[in-house]
């Protein structure tokens, strides 16, 4: 990770941290990381990505480890989270960007393919389905809805940040190791993780994405224009496959890759397959 550049720049009204990577006349690559990752969470794929000869983009989101944190619900729409990639490919003097999102910044890459496909030259979306699909698939698999309660405490203000940062954040990370592969996450991991979600009001707003999704839905389009490439643990204990299958469909030049043996978290337990996967679908 010594080859990884930190960057901070303004846009959308807001400083990013970012680190970038990879020659910079290559093809602009932006990896949108998710809940409760940072940029951390691609360490596995910018070398992959960099040794293929693209130029490699990863913010902090908004919100998250070392960007600026607006206050308020409204501030995490996401029509703003888009904006804030919209402006970033713009700053790298990029027309268009190959966007790669897992968790939640796949539903910014969905929503951006969806709205603004003159800028998204191919998109990847790694264990998470388009937006607009989830309330419609939840009707039809209760087993979903039930998968996605935590998405409703979620949304009490302020007790999940007091219950998720009890004790030096135990319950996120054991989350995360429950709900991973055993060895997913290691100890020094979860320190990073740490020193990310105590910074000053980063929980908060963390938890604000999902406290401004039920807005967001309105803005939601559903076909995608763009090329698209679904990857996908099935061992996923969040998000089930019918997810995946419905967003398929919203697709006009879609395909899905099925990935045993990996949970929600498959860029980290299967790097390889995962990286093999994604420059495969970027060298068509």
């Amino acid at each position: 990770m010594n080859r990884y550049e930190s960057q901070f720049i303004k846009v959308n009204g807001l400083n990013f941290h970012l680190k970038t990577a990879g020659d910079e006349a290559g093809e602009l690559v932006v990896l949108l990381h998710g809940f409760p990752e940072f940029w951390y969470g691609w360490r596995y794929q910018i070398d992959a990505l960099t040794d293929a000869g693209y130029r490699v983009i990863v913010p902090d989101q908004r919100g998250y480890n070392k960007s600026d944190k607006p206050e308020g619900v409204d501030e995490y729409h996401i029509d703003k989270l888009i904006d804030d990639v919209a402006e970033i490919i713009d700053h790298y003097n990029k027309n268009r960007a190959i966007v790669i999102g897992h968790d939640w910044g796949g539903a910014v890459g969905w929503h951006l393919a969806s709205t603004r496909p003159a800028l998204v030259e191919k998109f990847i979306a790694i264990n998470i389905p388009h937006p607009a699909v989830m309330p419609e698939v939840m009707k039809r698999h209760p087993v979903q809805m039930f998968r996605s309660l935590y998405m409703l405490f979620f949304q009490v203000p302020g007790v999940p940040e007091k219950f998720l940062s009890f004790h030096h954040f135990k319950m996120m990370k054991r989350a995360l190791k429950q709900t991973s592969n055993k060895h997913t996450f290691s100890a020094a991991d979860l320190d990073e993780y740490e020193n990310a979600w105590a910074e000053k009001g980063a929980l908060t707003a963390m938890l604000n994405w999902y406290r401004a999704a039920p807005a967001g839905l309105k803005s939601l389009k559903k076909n995608v224009g763009v090329p698209v490439k679904i990857i996908w643990g099935t061992g996923d204990r969040f998000l089930s496959k019918a997810l995946a299958k419905a967003s398929f469909k919203l697709s006009e030049d879609g395909e899905i890759a099925w990935i045993e043996d990996a949970t929600h978290w498959v860029n980290h337990e299967q790097p390889d397959m995962v990286n093999r996967h994604i420059l495969r679908f970027l060298e068509k």
